[in-house]
């Protein structure tokens, strides 16, 4: 296991001291369980970004465009209309 030394405003340690007790566990389980959080979200966020690198927005709109302009189904109505951007 490392260690790090973590300056943090005054502000956010307070935050994070409430948030620890509330949740009945250590500052450091605390920053731990934020970081690792963080770190995964970030993960997801690349992965989203790679794979919106490789796609080809005027296929996905051709597929868009063959699909039949019919009702939807009892109970999958808009509440309110939206208005079609697409031409």
């Amino acid at each position: 296991m490392s260690s790090y030394p973590l300056r943090i405003a005054d502000h956010v340690m307070e935050e994070a001291k409430r948030a620890a007790a509330e949740d009945n566990v250590s500052l450091n389980q605390l920053f731990s369980a934020f970081i690792a959080d963080g770190i995964g979200h970030r993960r997801a966020i690349m992965g989203l970004k790679k794979r919106a690198e490789r796609g080809d927005v005027e296929a996905a709109l051709a597929i868009l465009d063959g699909v039949p302009d019919t009702e939807p189904d009892a109970g999958d109505e808009l509440i309110a209309p939206m208005k079609s951007t697409r031409k």
